[in-house]
């Protein structure tokens, strides 16, 4: 008897030894299935014909003055103008955070992580209802006796509603670079006669650039890829490559549309390495011994300097109260207001009936929010795992470990319809496995683009938890007979069980506000989550898209919460 338990302990260790190396294997055969496969049946696509291989659909994309001018070129353009307008209104921001102390600076801040955890649909619907015909800003207009203005289907309402989504992103980024700075370099560039102007210049700016350039780069390749903001406000006749591939799409042209998602790819994954490179060369940066000191914003001497200075922070507040709460508020306005502007519950009724007398085909609110609850709890179940497992191997030293990281952050860089078009094309129409057809349907198969979606914000929580630990930690679990994954279990992962607790919650948020993906997936009402039955219900009627919209944002502030509680990796890059 003791001997077979000798044997069984034997066994338990040698298995408990190689957990770790099995758990990577599985991870990697598991984002071999769901993401590089399903990409490579796009990339497939745009290069095969009939067995054949060509380059005729890239050419064709290419050399078309239509493609390249209307669409590309102009995906670029309203890109390049979203950051400019992202890091007008950004920047500022980090300034106010970093140098300025005042009442509310901490839950203002923490608002900076919306971007990741706001639903696109929910701010295209919010600037719909802001900038619509009936919206807020034209009812505010007739009230002064102005004319009502035209901003919907416009360049201009893409840009301001990316500026809404990116500006935060901007602000968090760069503040948390101007807080690294130490106040010892400013003041002895002082003590050698600079004035406060040179300071700034030569000894802050040069710090303050590279996480600029993130912020820019972050923001480009997020607008440059933006769907659900460009298709609510700008439609098909402003249509961006996302837009575009998704009308092929629904026209059945799938060569046409892969070598319109292989154009976006090359640029976005080109972008996200240099990210990644940056990214890299600060992981173990710390934060600075001295920071800059804070000084009030309501001066205590009020020259015509801090006076001016007082003004345009009060200009900016104004500017920021328009952009940023607007928008939600109109959103949450248009649900409780009928046509003649008075206060209702007409759109939640109309919600209700349609839940209860509505037709098979047709969407239900009910539906939408189960489905996006059981997808996210399915994504929940896949990513973190994954994330975790990612976080690990990207922060152990050995050979190869940056292109490990590369390969493990693509998903961060192709967008949701690319990932839904790829799982379209290869598992959910099926693909022969030793003579077996095998098919995954459409739930299944969002759940796997959600999960691919979300676990590089898991590993981006939690790797820089892992990479700060004192690896004596574990040395000291090893000397005492402890594997390599027990002393994970039971020494590492307790440390940075709050990156994994956010990163959870990130996950959760990014399934539930997932559209991109989804809208290609879904196989009629069964599986419509909550952001598609907003864009079901915008497409007919504004008032109960905005209701619908209104749960959608009761559902993710509670992910919001989480994730600002536990914080994370986005608020120390």
């Amino acid at each position: 008897m003791s001997r077979a338990s000798a044997s069984v302990r034997r066994a338990a260790r040698a298995l408990e030894q190689r957990l770790l190396t099995l758990v990577a294997a599985l991870t990697a055969v598991v984002l071999l299935v769901l993401f590089y496969y399903p990409v490579a049946t796009v990339f497939a696509d745009a290069v095969l014909a009939d067995g054949r291989l060509t380059v005729e659909p890239i050419a064709a994309v290419l050399t078309s003055e239509f493609y390249l001018v209307d669409i590309i070129w102009f995906t670029a353009k309203q890109a390049f103008y979203s950051t400019l307008a992202s890091l007008a209104l950004g920047l500022p921001a980090a300034w106010l955070f970093a140098r300025f102390e005042f009442r509310g600076r901490e839950t203002l801040r923490s608002l900076t992580i919306l971007p990741f955890v706001m639903p696109s649909i929910m701010v295209a619907i919010g600037f719909v209802a802001t900038f619509g015909r009936n919206g807020t800003l034209n009812r505010a207009l007739s009230l002064v006796g102005l004319p009502p203005v035209e901003l919907l289907f416009t360049l201009e309402a893409i840009v301001v509603a990316h500026a809404f989504y990116n500006a935060p992103l901007v602000a968090r980024v760069v503040t948390a670079a101007w807080e690294s700075v130490d106040a010892r370099t400013v003041e002895t560039a002082r003590s050698l006669g600079a004035s406060p102007r040179r300071a700034f210049r030569d000894v802050v700016l040069p710090q303050l650039l590279p996480s600029i350039g993130v912020g820019a780069t972050l923001t480009f390749i997020f607008t440059f890829a933006s769907f659900p903001i460009v298709l609510a406000l700008g439609g098909f006749q402003l249509a961006t490559i996302e837009v575009f591939v998704y009308s092929r799409v629904r026209d059945l042209a799938y060569a046409e549309a892969a070598s319109l998602a292989v154009v976006e790819t090359a640029v976005s994954i080109t972008l996200t390495a240099v990210y990644l490179r940056y990214e890299a060369s600060q992981r173990s940066a710390g934060g600075a011994a001295n920071p800059l000191p804070r000084r009030s914003v309501l001066p205590a001497d009020w020259t015509p300097k801090s006076t001016l200075r007082t003004v345009g922070i009060a200009g900016y507040a104004l500017v920021v109260g328009l952009v940023f709460v607007v928008p939600i508020a109109s959103m949450i306005l248009a649900s409780v207001t009928g046509g003649d502007g008075g206060l209702t519950l007409a759109n939640y009724a109309f919600l209700a009936e349609r839940q209860a007398t509505g037709a098979s085909f047709q969407v239900k609110p009910l539906p939408a929010i189960l489905n996006s609850l059981v997808f996210a709890a399915g994504t929940l179940v896949v990513a973190v795992p994954m994330g975790v497992t990612m976080a690990v191997l990207t922060t152990r030293r050995y050979r190869g470990r940056g292109l490990i990281d590369v390969l493990s952050m693509a998903p961060f860089a192709v967008s949701g319809i690319v990932v839904g078009l790829g799982l379209l094309r290869g598992l959910v129409f099926g693909v022969d496995v030793l003579g077996t057809r095998i098919r995954v349907t459409g739930a299944l198969a969002i759940v796997a683009a959600h999960a691919v979606g979300a676990y590089p914000f898991v590993t981006r929580n939690v790797a820089p938890l892992f990479a700060r630990l004192d690896g004596r930690l574990v040395e000291s679990a090893r000397s005492l007979g402890a594997t390599r994954t027990r002393a994970l279990v039971d020494i590492e992962l307790p440390l940075v069980w709050t990156g994994v607790v956010a990163g959870a919650a990130f996950a959760v948020a990014i399934s539930i506000g997932e559209f991109d993906s989804t809208i290609i997936l879904a196989e009629g009402a069964g599986s419509y989550t909550m952001p598609v039955a907003v864009e079901r219900f915008l497409g007919r009627r504004l008032g109960p898209a905005t209701a619908m919209g209104c749960l959608l944002l009761l559902v993710t502030s509670a992910s919001f919460l989480v994730v600002d509680r536990f914080g994370g990796r986005w608020g120390e890059l």
